[in-house]
């Protein structure tokens, strides 16, 4: 399973203006290149008339689906300025499209770069960075006798406490960060002087909002 990464939390959409042109930013998750290309195609759907609808992507775990389009613009002053910004961010799983209304004045290849980074910058803050950590999901088998004072200890610390099951023992399923499961394992099991059981039933990914 891959290692902790950042990408958008989902969709998000930003318009800026530069000497009379529209550039509008759609930034989305895509974890497969069929989900940005169909993304692409919405977006290009929705702007028939425009200019330009430029657009990049980066997927994989070590970024190994990189593709960036200019569609009309002058070769590299909008597709790769777009994927230079993701890549400067260190998002992952990520694709933009920046619809272009031309308003009549040129901008020149350094001012299209500018123009495209701003707008792609603006439209990944519009989107949401999150951080998505993963988790091991903790199963801790207790005696009944051990429930309050174990619940209570968990839900007032920094870990997340995600179910409870009731059976001839009680299983509490508790969300840790990979790096400390040995810390939480030693934890609990001193809390409940080794009247416990507990081990890894799972692993998951968990946003947390940048």
């Amino acid at each position: 399973m891959r290692k902790d990464y950042k990408t958008v939390k989902g969709f998000g959409e930003r318009e800026i203006v530069l000497s009379k042109s529209r550039f509008i930013a759609y930034v989305n998750r895509a974890e497969s290149e069929e989900e940005a290309i169909e993304f692409i195609n919405s977006i290009k759907k929705k702007h028939p008339n425009a200019t330009h609808n430029c657009s990049c992507y980066m997927i994989g775990e070590h970024d190994q689906i990189q593709k960036a389009n200019d569609d009309g613009e002058p070769s590299g002053t909008a597709g790769v300025p777009m994927l230079e910004v993701l890549k400067k961010q260190g998002l992952k799983d990520t694709v933009v499209v920046v619809t272009r209304y031309f308003g009549g004045i040129k901008l020149g290849g350094g001012g299209l770069i500018r123009a495209y980074g701003k707008a792609t910058t603006e439209g990944i803050a519009a989107a949401q960075v999150v951080e998505r950590k993963l988790h091991h999901v903790m199963k801790i088998s207790i005696d009944y006798t051990w429930l309050g004072k174990v619940e209570n200890e968990i839900r007032n610390s920094h870990y997340h406490l995600s179910d409870i099951q009731y059976a001839d023992a009680v299983h509490l399923f508790v969300d840790v960060l990979q790096k400390d499961e040995e810390t939480f394992t030693n934890w609990i099991i001193e809390l409940t002087n080794g009247q416990s059981s507990i081990h890894c039933v799972d692993k998951k990914f968990v946003e947390f909002t940048i």
